[in-house]
């Protein structure tokens, strides 16, 4: 029986690194969004509040085209 010899150290510093990815992992699933969703996101607001704000008419060139004439 041949045993195969195991760096107990090597072997504890894996598992931590596993646990802890398993953890980072769980916290982005809970917590967050990755700096690419949240950058598309800021980056559709812009382009569609600039697309509503170019349709919006203006309420003080409205308001002088309706005037009744004196």
């Amino acid at each position: 029986m041949s045993a195969e010899i195991i760096n107990l150290n090597k072997y504890r510093k894996a598992s931590t690194k596993d646990e802890k990815q398993n953890k980072a992992l769980e916290n982005r699933r809970k917590h967050g969004r990755t700096k690419a969703e949240i950058s598309i996101e800021v980056r559709e607001e812009t382009t569609s509040k600039k697309q509503l704000d170019g349709k919006q008419l203006d309420s003080d060139s409205s308001a002088e085209d309706h005037e009744k004439p004196v």
